[in-house]
């Protein structure tokens, strides 16, 4: 998928509309806030199992692009995150990276499979253009051969 600076969508593939598949229309009614998908409870978020991790690692990113680009939206959108997001973990999981939080989503299908998926992100630094220098491209790529099967399987289903 392809967001602006301030996780709004702007274009995606397939994988996103398997990705959504259930999520209230509503949140899908552009312009589609993705970090607002991801942690709404009518969103994503009661099919992530590790949503104590991913919320704050959304939080996370949302709150530093306010920083290196202010904004009123941007915060008014980072403390709307917060408010739905779980209490922040004591403890990292040992799948914590660091950098990055693996996301471990069901999938919502009637086998309800885990995905554990890891997200990579490309930022159109050397752009001359000023509104693409500000998107992002986040693709979604399976952690492991049963999320790869599984995510196969899905796209026929």
């Amino acid at each position: 998928m392809i967001v602006d600076r301030h996780g709004d969508l702007v274009s995606a593939n397939a994988g996103f509309d398997m990705i959504t598949r259930g999520v209230d229309p509503h949140l899908l009614t552009p312009p589609v806030s993705v970090p607002r998908v991801l942690l709404h409870p009518s969103g994503l978020a009661p099919r992530i199992v590790n949503l104590d991790e991913w919320a704050w690692h959304i939080i996370g990113s949302v709150q530093a692009e306010s920083v290196r680009n202010p904004s009123d939206r941007l915060q008014r959108l980072a403390a709307e995150l917060v408010d739905l997001a779980p209490a922040r973990p004591r403890q990292l999981s040992p799948h914590h990276l660091g950098f990055a939080v693996p996301l471990h989503l069901r999938t919502g299908d009637p086998d309800n499979r885990e995905l554990r998926l890891i997200t990579t992100l490309t930022h159109f630094g050397t752009a001359t253009d000023v509104t693409i220098a500000e998107l992002r491209l986040e693709a979604f790529l399976p952690a492991d051969e049963a999320t790869s099967a599984a995510l196969a399987e899905l796209v026929r289903w």
